[in-house]
């Protein structure tokens, strides 16, 4: 076997290990935000507290997105244990965020919306795990779109348009299956682009930074998804 072939198979190898890393702590992060939204609407003094106070809930929204882009562009400088901590943080906050859905969806509504994502998600992200195709070029026509749909979805805050409000959800389900792909494929690229070499401190970033990713993919799914089959209390 050539060096060559001997760091490819390790780079495999490799890819394999983080590739299950991140679907375990993605899996984890999604179940602490399941836990804490339940944890939530079980207290209904809490749940007072955060849909009584407007200032609060954007507290929470800008806290969540200043979290992302914090892991996002200090996570080389990120210490292990600091990017664990982070994205740990995200799912609580995502989590109690996500709490006023069990006031606007059935139960039933929000189980068919969960299960029907989970199953799209797997696909999409075995695709984009096992194609031999460079989504590269789809992925930037992706995030254009995704661009779109926010600017879209603002407008329509103001006209209140159903019609709108629907091809919105069916589009950005589309975006975020095709994102679920791409960010797969690019997680196997962060993978490959440190050959042989890669320390322990290096993937345990680069596993956060890949579930962190997927899970973002999986909850905008879902939302989506659950204005589409959404049956309103």
């Amino acid at each position: 076997m050539t060096a060559k072939e001997q760091v490819l198979r390790m780079t495999k190898v490799r890819e394999r290990s983080i590739m299950r890393n991140v679907y375990l702590w993605m899996t984890g992060g999604l179940t602490l935000t399941a836990l804490v939204s339940m944890t939530m609407v079980s207290s209904p003094g809490l749940m007072q507290t955060l849909v009584g106070s407007p200032g609060m809930f954007m507290v929470l929204i800008f806290a969540q997105l200043g979290l992302v882009f914090f892991i996002s562009s200090r996570l080389d400088k990120m210490q292990a244990s600091s990017a664990v901590l982070s994205f740990l943080i995200y799912a609580v906050l995502n989590g109690m965020t996500l709490s006023v859905i069990f006031l606007a969806y059935t139960g039933v509504t929000i189980s068919t919306a969960f299960f029907t994502t989970a199953g799209a998600f797997a696909g999409m992200s075995i695709y984009g795990m096992t194609t031999k195709r460079d989504l590269s070029s789809i992925g930037s026509f992706l995030m254009m779109g995704l661009i779109g749909i926010i600017i879209a979805t603002v407008v329509n805050m103001f006209i209140g348009s159903e019609t709108i409000y629907y091809l919105i959800s069916y589009i950005g389900l589309f975006i975020f299956l095709g994102l679920t792909a791409w960010d797969t494929q690019v997680i196997k690229r962060w993978n490959q682009s440190y050959g042989s070499s890669m320390d322990e401190d290096t993937y345990v970033k680069l596993s956060i930074m890949g579930a962190l990713k997927l899970y973002l993919d999986f909850i905008n799914m879902f939302l989506f998804m659950l204005r589409i089959v959404g049956s309103r209390n």
